[in-house]
């Protein structure tokens, strides 16, 4: 904990610290925090993408541990790695673009509106919540004509086969208190 406070002094000194790379629109709170985490332990992109590294797994067991090794050690890179895709994806579709426009806005509306006076509808008063879910389903026909849920299972499936494919091809990291294994004959 100590070092960790040391190297964001270090990175601060430096003019750079997590928290300075963090976009400002994300809010703090919970997902914030998340995402801190994710980029104080993510792994040098040099190891994670060099080609010495990369081998065919012997059997069927080195390929099962260096699945299991690989996604602890490179966990957050592979966070990245998803997000990464899924920008990617929302770049390359202009109607998800759109969509999306229309969700942010209709609730960027509703965030303004909730500012000025409380939303009544027959009488009673709307939570945020419902209100959300109204933007959601007001935005709802534009998500399905850009072909929003093609699109999650594009990101889907593409992560599962850089991950699992990055995963079980890579080396393991050579670690101090690694136990010795024996070689089948």
């Amino acid at each position: 904990m100590a070092a960790q406070k040391d190297q964001e002094k270090d990175a601060e000194a430096e003019g750079l610290s997590a928290t300075t790379l963090l976009p400002k629109l994300i809010p703090s709170g919970p997902g914030r925090e998340w995402l801190e985490r994710r980029r104080a332990t993510i792994r040098p992109w040099g190891a994670f993408v060099d080609q010495q590294r990369f081998s065919r797994p012997r059997n069927l067991g080195e390929l099962c541990q260096r699945l299991v090794r690989n996604v602890e050690y490179y966990q957050s890179n592979y966070v990245f790695v998803f997000l990464g895709l899924i920008l990617y994806c929302v770049v390359t579709s202009p109607m998800l673009l759109v969509a999306l426009a229309v969700f942010f806005g209709a609730c960027y509306i509703l965030y303004l509106r909730t500012l000025q006076s409380k939303l009544v509808l027959f009488g009673r008063e709307v939570s945020p919540a419902h209100q959300y879910a109204l933007a959601g389903g007001v935005s709802f026909p534009f998500f399905w004509l850009a072909g929003a849920g093609s699109a999650v299972f594009w990101v889907l499936g593409a992560t599962l086969v850089v991950i699992g494919s990055h995963a079980a091809f890579h080396q393991i990291e050579a670690s101090d208190g690694e136990e010795l294994q024996m070689e089948p004959v």
